[in-house]
């Protein structure tokens, strides 16, 4: 089976959905399928252990994977009806690996309305003034790649199934939170982005969600069927995060997600707060690890000021952008984990990270979080955006030594067992083989 996995980059730092799609990839591969991953957009930053190939059958590193479409080329489109007219090699220029890098540390200074027109021209398909840059990469993979099946990393890409239908193929779409950042668009856009959204998924022949819970939002907010979509839980290589776990010689909670208040750093930044100030837990560290982007800066700063007020912040540590055998000591660094994000998150990768490491964590008790520790039995749940409800769960199990080695433990094996890539990949194998069978007869 020859499988075209499209999926955005990053360009510098690290992101949930590109290590899932990475390790899905290279799973598929492992259970003898042609499997490849595209980077669109920005380059891709994974942990640089993946094999990809080039072209069918070739190994490569998925990094070394050619942008097909670049941010840049994108925006400059969508902002000038004539850029389609420039010569090839100008617009080759601005796929440059080096300059899209360039421009992704500067994410977060495009204003609301550019956000908006943007994801609003990705969604129009055809009809986008985007088309011509996206319409390369339609023809790219209809006489070129000609793949089996084509898998889009969320459906923010669903500008494309009507243009990939129309080339006879099946079109796999992968739901990885989108919800979150379409309802921070501003108006008209949101509701536009939404509208195009409900349009396209009908020529989508199959929605993955990595979760039941994220499955129940989408098909109420898609308007699309349940059985439409199938649930096959997110996956890791946890080889990769192989390490001697030390305990800290203080006690540490860890945080490993982007600095910003939606995924819960404000909560936890208070919490902290809270347990320094009882005084029960001596010596308490936090470090705070993650993505952060120049837009950042001011919840970044904010948080600061809160710290240094309460004479906390010889006790923080800020560890941005942190390449993934940074990451990996990190989580082995930590005694308990939390991502508190403020919305029911779709799945949170970050979760079984940590308890692939044998980390206790501490979540909300919403969106998927229930999910991923009824299955894991790996850590406790507090109440959502409720500093005292964490600082209370956190300090629990930083007090009891031995319910902290339980939940480790306990978390890890079932981690291990329940979401490997392994187990993904064979999953995601059954559903595409299930759904081209479909598709030949229906043929």
């Amino acid at each position: 089976m020859k499988i075209l996995h499209l999926t955005p980059g990053t360009g510098t730092f690290h992101c949930g959905s590109c290590l899932r799609d990475v390790a899905l990839v290279k799973a598929l591969r492992a259970c003898g399928h042609d499997a490849m991953i595209v980077p669109l957009y920005l380059p891709l930053v994974t942990d640089g252990d993946d094999a990809n190939p080039d072209t069918f059958g070739t190994e490569i590193k998925a990094e070394g994977q050619p942008v097909r479409v670049g941010g840049v080329g994108l925006f400059l489109q969508q902002k000038f009806p004539w850029f389609k007219f420039m010569p090839q090699f100008v617009r080759c220029l601005l796929d440059h690996p080096a300059l899209l890098r360039w421009v992704s540390r500067r994410m977060g200074l495009t204003g609301a309305r550019d956000l908006g027109e943007m994801t609003v021209g990705s969604l129009l398909g055809e009809k986008s003034p985007q088309w011509a840059e996206w319409g390369k990469l339609v023809r790219w993979v209809g006489e070129e790649c000609r793949p089996d099946v084509v898998v889009l990393s969320n459906s923010l890409l669903c500008g494309l199934a009507p243009a990939l239908s129309q080339l006879g193929l099946p079109v796999v779409c992968s739901l990885q939170g989108e919800d979150a950042f379409l309802d921070t668009l501003i108006e008209p856009y949101r509701t536009q982005a939404w509208d195009l959204l409900n349009q396209s998924t009908r020529t989508v022949t199959r929605f993955v969600a990595p979760s039941q819970f994220y499955a129940n939002t989408m098909s109420r907010r898609m308007g699309v069927e349940m059985v439409k979509i199938s649930v096959i839980y997110n996956g890791l290589n946890f080889e990769a995060y192989a390490s001697e776990r030390r305990d800290p010689i203080q006690p540490t909670i860890g945080y490993l997600a982007r600095m910003i208040h939606g995924k819960g750093l404000t909560t936890l930044v208070e919490a902290f707060i809270q347990i320094a100030n009882r005084g029960h837990v001596p010596e308490l560290r936090l470090r705070i690890g993650g993505a952060a982007t120049p837009s950042d800066e001011a919840c970044i700063g904010g948080l600061k000021r809160s710290l240094a007020a309460a004479g906390l912040s010889e006790r923080v540590s800020w560890e941005p952008n942190l390449s993934f055998e940074d990451k990996v000591k990190f989580l082995h660094g930590i005694s308990v984990f939390s991502v508190p994000a403020t919305c029911g998150e779709a799945f949170g990768l970050y979760v079984i990270e940590a308890q692939g490491c044998g980390i206790p964590v501490v979540q909300p008790r919403h969106g998927a979080f229930p999910e991923l520790l009824e299955i894991t039995q790996g850590g406790l749940l507090c109440e959502p955006d409720d500093p005292v409800s964490l600082a209370n769960s956190l300090e629990e199990i930083l007090l009891h030594h031995k319910l902290q080695e339980q939940l480790g433990a306990t978390g890890r094996r079932h981690t291990l067992e329940a979401f490997s890539a392994v187990r993904m990949g064979v999953e995601f194998e059954k559903m595409l083989e299930k759904l081209l069978a479909g598709w030949g007869s229906a043929a």
